[in-house]
């Protein structure tokens, strides 16, 4: 027997066995369920209260074994542990032992040989002189040979009012309790495994049992699950992914649910067929089940599976079922095991293996996860069920790792190695390959094939040994010894031929009990032991051998046994005196009434009668008994029946019979029982009466059910071809079954529906099967043949002209058709519902090089008419053309030491003779050239600046040729400016002058820019940009500043080191300016904005940078802005601008083909306003 142990209130604030009258201060751990209580208010540095790192867990462990619990306290000083229980002593050294591994720090409570009284709530103290930590725990014991339906001992005290409380409410019952099963009786677990089953699951359930009546069991199923709802919700909060029991590839079983407790502490019970079975919750234990928590995770695992694990398993909290699970575990064996894989990446692999018995399905693991049918993975069975593979397609490197195949509780597993694929370039993706790895190298067929001929051979035997058992005889029949005549003249005694036998007597009716003797005899008649004589009703005769008591009008006191006595033989019966049963008039006018019901809803007949002994009382419908069960339900009463058709179907109508049957007769009553619903659909086939231009009429038969009333309306809807809407037509009675329909096309086809309405609605439709079509079909006649238009290798366009005969139907479109030469396959190139509205047509369905003929069939309402003449046979090819270049570039600048490559994309038909030149010269042999459909590349594999040249490419064929010029300019990053050098010849100016760059000379495209930083800003500044001279004056020098500018020699390839000139100062190189005398007058400065250096128009190709420059003047100084295309640019960051005492400059770094447009500088001050534009024109 299983004891649970009764868990009290926990030890209050200072209790345990070190500190019984301690007062402290509640503290809180940090691991839940520990209570600590803290001695003083401040602890000293250094020193700390107890507390568990680790505390003990609760255990439900069998009778007899080792039970034991371990703590981990922390605590300074070290504090002292010690154990108690609530109901009882540890002190007895032989049942309870207290341990301590200083290595491990484990505190150890033991309890060998454990017993059920040892079941109870345990604690454990651990004590310092700054507090006291203290944890309970429970000890839960089963008792050997416990049954799952008695309770715990405990609770035996309780009242009989709190009993069912604990008396668990499973069905499910131990194979030693269980009863013989009556026929048609359900096995408990059948409703079990449904409540905690899928739906698609039901099916397969309710054959497993051999329960066919779905709608009974789904209705009962239903009012089951209510009632487990509302008992889970006691103590459940939520439950949901329910999984069941499987095996795993460890070698493992487990099944899991999700579940929030509403509270943690109620108890959670695990059961095989019925038995209570023991299971730990720690990690690593050696028993063989274990229930682990992972958030609202459960999971149920047993270990060391064996063939005897099989069973039925649920999980119970407190005494509510929650989960059922069925363990099945077939009786089977690997015959060829699972081989180890080796396949190169972008292979398939194929892991196979043989059973010893057939099974549909066997598991299938990839590290450690199942693998299931899809995209990834192929898993195939044999016919005879017996070979299984698994194919791992299109194998990765992460796909290498160990596989394994479970069937039953056998499983093996091999590893899959990948090796990466050698011929594949480096950084490119290798091409999926067809061919597989793998397999066990051995015929798998032949294996399998013997052991399905053992299998067979063993079936046979069998079938032949059973019926070599013969059949048990069946027991002879004792004949029936009766009484043989004989011969008047042999017999001497009297004996009884024919005696008597007990009989129902009708009440106020004529009855008689006779006797037949062998002889002429006298003879006594008695009646419950009294002697009877004639007289009050009773007549008593005798004719020769035959002994007569009659009863003239039978009344109660007529009942009694009665005995025939001559000489030594006798022989008696039983006389009942009764009524034939009958109904009351208005209870049987009442039954007899008709009843009438919708679908859904239910029907009840009720009987009352006089209530009798022995009375029978049967239910038929349409002369067929009805039984209790399913959608049926029957009551019977000693003074009525009832019975009861729940949610009522159409085949529940017919004709109602009561029949009560007694020993003094039978009585019958009848009734009606009709159930309405719509009706069903009409008969079928819709026929076409007639069908015209402007008329379609069509007929139908009624509906073989008219739902129980009769049909009132056809409701009639349409459809024309092409669409998708049902219009409704109308209606017509319901004694007529044929609609004139006047509203149609000629040409148009039609689907019509007609649906049957009575006074519960409108029932299924019939449906035409074919459309019809309003009038006949006339088919347009031939358009002309197709004319090519145009040819190439990828389209064909075609024309051709409309019929000349439509027919009198409008063409609304074409359709189009090819035949390959060769061929006498006419493909289709558009679908009839789908035509081509002009007459003209670019066929791209086509393949370079082919010859083709087509031709073109006209559409109207009637479909697609006669096909038109063939057009000449065409070839899918480029016309002949001259070369012509697509999209060339002309200046290409490449860095000195990098590969140049110029490619050119040109068209020609035929394909022509590419040539390159250099210069007008053949290329030198550095220099390759790698031509290709379409295509020719010249490459200068390590370039240098003798390669920049005017680069030809010539392209001819037979119809002409085409030439390009592409200037190719080799460069690098230019060397730094000589010397500079600067000099003042005019007030306020300095001429800035420098040697020129070693490069100026090789490189034309090379230009200077100039820097200058003052001594005021301290920050560098572009005073000039594109300087093709080696002198610049620049101005706006102030006296008393100091100057110093940088000059910059740049190219193609950016910006060379600067070379730096001497500081310009107050006092250096300055010319002195004489007046000579002359007085100054005051002079006005101010003046409108004007253009003293207007912009200039750029053309640089595409990706090159672009600068800008233009001078203004005017006083005060006006405000610049830059436009492009009229919009302002000067606050858009891809544009760099610059404004230096008038000089304004725009520099593009990458020019972009959108930065193409008009260019507008417009100066503005309160005297006036200037412009200037300019175009910039990008190359691609």
């Amino acid at each position: 027997m299983f004891r649970r142990s009764k868990v009290t209130d926990g030890t209050g604030n200072g209790q345990g066995p070190a500190a019984e009258n301690e007062v402290g201060i509640r503290k809180k751990s940090r691991v839940p369920g520990v209570m600590i209580t803290q001695f003083i208010e401040t602890l000293p540095e250094g020193k700390s209260h107890p507390d568990f790192t680790r505390k003990p867990i609760a255990l439900t462990i069998q009778e007899g074994k080792f039970a034991f619990f371990k703590a981990i306290v922390t605590g300074e000083p070290k504090p002292d542990v010690a154990w108690s229980r609530n109901n009882g002593d540890v002190s007895d050294t032989s049942k309870y032992q207290s341990k301590y591994d200083a290595n491990t720090n484990e505190h150890t409570f033991e309890m060998p040989n454990v017993t059920a009284a040892q079941a109870d709530t345990y604690k454990c103290f651990a004590t310092n002189e700054f507090g006291q930590a203290m944890v309970t725990v429970v000890l839960n014991v089963i008792e050997v040979g416990y049954k799952k339906n008695k309770q715990p001992q405990q609770n035996v005290k309780e009242p009989i009012s709190s009993f069912k409380k604990v008396l668990r409410k499973s069905k499910v019952l131990p194979k030693s309790e269980q009863t013989e099963k009556k026929d048609g009786e359900l096995d408990p677990k059948f409703w079990e495994l449904l409540l905690s089953a899928d739906k698609k699951d039901y099916e397969r359930i309710c054959a497993e049992y051999g329960v066919t009546d779905f709608r009974w069991m789904l209705k009962k199923l239903n009012e089951m699950k209510k009632e487990r709802e509302e008992e889970q919700a006691e103590f459940v909060r939520n439950l949901s992914n329910l999984r069941h029991i499987r095996v795993n590839s460890d070698g493992t079983a487990s099944f899991e649910i999700d579940m929030d407790l509403i509270e943690q502490s109620h108890s959670i019970y695990l059961y095989k067929d019925g038995e209570m079975i023991p299971y730990t919750k720690e990690l690593g234990d050696t028993m063989k089940h274990s229930l682990r928590k992972v958030g609202r995770k459960y999971i149920f695992s047993m270990r060391d599976l064996r063939p005897e694990d099989g069973g039925f398993y649920q999980l119970d909290v407190e005494n509510v079922n929650i989960f059922s699970t069925d363990f099945k575990i077939p009786m089977v064996d690997f015959l060829v095991k699972i081989q180890e894989v080796k396949a190169i990446e972008r292979e398939d692999a194929v892991f196979e293996c043989v059973l010893s018995v057939p099974l549909a399905k066997i598991s299938w693991f990839g590290k450690n996860l199942p693998l299931d049918q899809g995209d990834k993975y192929d898993i195939e069975v044999s016919e005879d069920k017996l070979i299984h593979r698994l194919v791992v397609k299109d194998c990765m490197v992460i796909d290498k790792g160990i596989y394994s195949a479970c069937a039953g509780i056998k499983s093996c597993n091999a590893w899959l190695v990948v090796e990466a694929d050698k011929d594949t370039d480096q950084g490119k993706k290798s091409v999926r390959k067809t061919t597989k790895a793998g397999g066990s190298g051995i015929n798998l067929e032949k294996v399998a094939q013997e052991q399905h001929e053992k299998l067979e051979k063993q079936k046979e035997e069998l079938k032949k040994q059973i019926e070599a058992v013969p059949p048990p005889e069946p027991p002879k029949p004792i004949p029936e010894m009766k009484p043989e005549p004989e011969p008047p003249a042999v017999t001497k005694e009297p004996a009884i031929i024919c005696g008597l036998s007990d009989m129902y007597c009708l009440r106020g009716k004529p009855a008689e009990l006779k006797v037949t003797m062998n002889m002429d005899c006298d003879g006594a008649w008695f009646k419950d032991g009294q002697p009877l004589s004639a007289g009050a009703g009773i007549s008593i005769s005798k004719d020769s051998t035959s002994h007569v008591l009659t009863f003239k009008n039978c009344q109660d006191d007529n009942s009694g046994i009665y005995r025939f006595v001559s000489g030594d033989q006798s022989t008696q019966g039983k006389v009942t005196v009764g009524d034939a049963p009958e109904f009351d008039q208005d209870d049987l006018h009442k039954f007899c009434k008709p009843l009438t019901v919708r679908v859904g809803q239910n029907a009840t007949f009720k009987m009352p009668f006089a209530p009798q002994e022995a009375m029978i009382v049967n239910w038929s419908k349409n002369g067929t008994e009805v039984k209790d069960g399913g959608g049926v339900k029957i009551v019977r009463e000693p003074n009525h029946s009832r019975l009861l058709f729940r949610d009522c179907l159409r085949g529940d109508a017919g004709e109602i019979k009561i029949q009560l049957k007694t020993p003094f007769g039978a009585a019958e009553a009848t009734s009606q029982l009709f159930v309405l619903d719509r009706p069903g659909p009409p008969e079928g086939p819709v026929e076409t009466v007639e069908t015209t231009s402007t008329l379609i009429e069509i007929k139908w038969k009624p509906p073989k059910d008219d739902g129980g009333s009769p049909i009132t309306n056809y409701i009639i809807e349409r459809q024309q071809e092409g669409h998708n809407l049902w219009t409704k037509l109308g209606h017509v009675s319901g004694d007529k079954t044929t609609l004139r329909d006047r509203y149609v096309t000629h040409g148009k086809k039609y689907s019509y529906r007609i649906y049957a309405e009575n006074s519960e609605g409108l029932g299924d439709s019939l449906e035409t099967a074919d459309r019809i079509m309003a009038g006949m079909m006339i088919l347009s006649g031939p358009p002309g043949a197709p004319q090519v238009v145009a040819t190439s290798k990828t389209c064909i366009t075609l024309t051709w002209t409309p019929p000349e005969d439509d027919r009198g139907v409008p063409v609304i479109g074409y359709q189009l058709e090819k035949r390959k030469k060769d061929t006498n396959q006419w493909i289709s190139l558009n679908a009839v519902n789908e035509p081509i509205k002009d007459v003209n047509y670019a066929v791209k369905e086509i393949t370079e090089g082919a010859e083709y003929e087509f031709r073109v069939l006209a559409i109207n309402e009637s479909g697609a008419g006669d096909p038109s003449p063939a057009s000449a046979m065409v070839c899918a090819k480029n016309p002949n053309m001259r070369p012509y270049f697509k999209d060339p570039e002309d200046f290409i600048v490449v860095r000195a030491g990098n590969s140049a490559r110029v490619k050119i994309l040109y068209e020609a038909e035929p394909p022509p003779e590419i040539t390159w030149l250099k210069d007008d010269e053949p290329l030198p042999p550095w220099i390759n050239i790698i031509n290709s459909e379409g295509m020719s590349q010249l490459v200068i594999p390590s370039s240098k600046r003798s390669d920049s040249a005017i680069y030809t490419v010539i392209a001819k064929n037979s119809v002409g040729q085409a030439c390009f010029d592409i200037e190719v300019r080799v460069t690098d990053e230019p060397k730094s400016p000589g010397p500079v050098e600067l000099e003042q010849t005019v007030h306020g100016k300095v001429v800035v002058t420098w040697v020129p760059s070693p490069d100026q000379e090789l490189d034309d495209r090379l230009y200077y820019t100039i820097a200058q930083r003052d001594s005021n800003t301290r920050v560098w500044k572009t005073v000039a940009d594109r300087l093709f001279t080696n002198t610049h004056t620049v101005n706006n020098i102030l006296p008393g500043l100091e100057y110093h500018f940088r000059v910059f020699a740049k190219n193609d390839m950016g910006l060379s080191d600067p070379s730096q000139s001497p500081t310009w100062g107050a006092n250096s190189n300055r010319v002195p300016i004489t007046y000579n005398g002359i007085n100054s007058t005051q002079i006005s400065f101010e003046r409108p904005p004007s253009i003293l250096v207007p912009l200039k128009v750029h053309a640089p190709p595409k990706g090159y940078q672009v600068y800008m420059t233009c001078a203004v003047r005017g006083f005060p100084t006006p405000t610049v802005s830059w436009f492009l295309n009229d919009q302002c640019i000067n606050s858009d960051s891809n544009y760099y601008i610059t404004n230096s005492f008038g000089v304004c400059c725009m520099y593009i770094l990458r020019v972009r083909p959108k930065d193409g447009g008009e260019y507008k500088v417009v100066a503005v001050n309160s005297f006036g306003k200037a412009e200037c534009s300019t175009k910039l024109i990008v190359r691609e």
